[in-house]
C-alpha cells in the first residue's frame, strides 16, 4: 500500500467574502510526483502557501508523517523536511551562486557565522555546495553574482538552495515561470533525474503541459478553491468537468 506522507484536512482560507481555499482534504503518496492544475485564480498558489506556512489557515488542518503541523512557522516546516519554491525567484542578487547555495547548505547543516573561522575551513559544506551546483547545471557559473544570472539560471538557482534543505517533500511553484522555450526542457530533466533518485516528494504547481504528462504520476485538478477531482493524467484529461472547468470545454492536453 502506498504511503502518505502529506496530507490536509478540510483546509480552508478565507480573505473577507473570498473563499480562497475552501474545504479541501488532499493526501500526497510518498516518493510519487503530483502535478496540481486549475485555471487562474484556483486556489492553488495560496494552498501552497498554507501547506508550507505562509498563510494562516481559517479552518482546517495539516499532517505531514502524520503529525499535526498546522501551528509550525514556516521554519519549523523547513526544518520538518518541507521544501518550497516560489512564483518569484527568491535568490541573493549580489552573491555569487556558490554563495546562494552555500549559506542554505549551512543553514541546513545549522552552521552560522563564527567570525574568526572561514567557511573554507568546512570541507563537507563546500563539497555539497560543489555537488548541488553540478546538480543543477551552475557549476561553471558558481562564481557569478546570482543578479547577473540569466532567469533560467536563477530558477534553477534557487532549486539548489531549496534542495540544500534536504526536503523530503519539495513543492515547486511553476518552477518554468519566466523561461525561454530552449531552457524548459532543461529544467523537466532536472526534476526527472530528482524524481528517479526516488528520496524525494515532488508537488508541482505548472501550466505548461508537455511537462506535467512527461513528470507526473498524479494529477490533481483545483478550481475556485475547491477540489475538482484527481486520479492519473489520463484519466484526469478525459474528464468532462475538467474540460468545462479548466479550458471551456477545450482538449486539456495532460495525457498525450
Amino acid at each position: 500500500m502506498d504511503n502518505v506522507i502529506l496530507r490536509t484536512e478540510n483546509l480552508s482560507i478565507q480573505f473577507g467574502a473570498l473563499k480562497a481555499v475552501n474545504n479541501v482534504s488532499l493526501s500526497i503518496t510518498e516518493h510519487k510526483f503530483t502535478t496540481i492544475l486549475g485555471p487562474n485564480g484556483a486556489g492553488k498558489t495560496t494552498f501552497f502557501n498554507l501547506i508550507s506556512g505562509h498563510f494562516k489557515a481559517s479552518s482546517g488542518k495539516v499532517f505531514f508523517k502524520d503529525k499535526d503541523i498546522t501551528k509550525l512557522t514556516p521554519q519549523q516546516r523547513i526544518h520538518a523536511g518541507l521544501g518550497r519554491s516560489f512564483q518569484l525567484t527568491n535568490v541573493f542578487p549580489a552573491l555569487t551562486a556558490h554563495e546562494n547555495v552555500r549559506l542554505s547548505v549551512q543553514s541546513s547543516a545549522k552552521i552560522g557565522f563564527k567570525m574568526f573561522r572561514s567557511y573554507k575551513k568546512y570541507d563537507a559544506i563546500i563539497s555539497e555546495t560543489d555537488r548541488l551546483l553540478k546538480e543543477i547545471l551552475l557549476e561553471d557559473k558558481a562564481d557569478i553574482k546570482a543578479g547577473d544570472l540569466t532567469h533560467g539560471e536563477q530558477r534553477k538557482l534557487e532549486l539548489g538552495m531549496v534542495l540544500a534543505q534536504k526536503p523530503e517533500v519539495l513543492l515547486l511553484d511553476e518552477p518554468t515561470a519566466g523561461m525561454s522555450v530552449e531552457e524548459v526542457p532543461v529544467m523537466i530533466d532536472m526534476l526527472q533525474h530528482i524524481k528517479d533518485k526516488g528520496d524525494t516528494t515532488i508537488v508541482l504547481i505548472e501550466h505548461k503541459m508537455g511537462m506535467v504528462k512527461a513528470l507526473s504520476d498524479h494529477v490533481v485538478v483545483l478550481v475556485n478553491g475547491e477540489l475538482l477531482t484527481e486520479g492519473d493524467p489520463d484519466t484526469v484529461s478525459q474528464n468532462p468537468d475538467v474540460l468545462a472547468a479548466y479550458l471551456g470545454g477545450g482538449v486539456v492536453n495532460v495525457a498525450t
